[in-house]
């Protein structure tokens, strides 16, 4: 069961508005920092390879939720069948495991980044940050479907 924010018709717009703006600016500016970060070479390190596969997370996070309240709001209908909740609860649960598992990734680069500064280039090699992205979408989708 959906409710709005207001039931009253005349803050409908200023409600809709704000929510597409938030929505807006979180992923132009998620896209902004992913385009920075894959157009600079000497950001092609590990914590930034996390960083991206961490914005591109935020980005479907954020539409997962907000693009159906903004139907809602346009719509004036606050009814989700079944099949969609499910769907929607199946995305929703992916994308928050896998913010958190990418994020575990990010403290195990910090921790070796600190703790063995002269072997970490060959510990967080590029096959490990890709198979640390990979364990995290794989486990993070066999969860979400349980």
């Amino acid at each position: 069961l959906l409710q709005g924010f207001s039931e009253d018709s005349e803050l409908q717009p200023l409600i809709f508005g704000l929510f597409l703006s938030m929505y807006l600016i979180t992923v132009f500016g998620n896209l902004l920092i992913i385009l920075a970060i894959t157009s600079n070479s000497h950001l092609h390190i590990p914590m930034y390879f996390l960083l991206t596969n961490l914005f591109f997370v935020d980005i479907s996070f954020t539409s997962t939720t907000i693009l159906k309240k903004l139907w809602n709001f346009q719509t004036h209908s606050k009814i989700i069948n079944y099949a969609d909740d499910l769907i929607q609860m199946y995305f929703f649960l992916l994308c928050a495991e896998l913010d958190d598992i990418i994020l575990s990734s990010m403290s195990y680069d910090c921790f070796m980044a600190i703790c063995h500064p002269l072997q970490y280039t060959v510990i967080m090699n590029p096959q490990l940050c890709g198979l640390l992205a990979l364990v995290s979408w794989f486990i993070s989708v066999l969860n979400s479907l349980l």
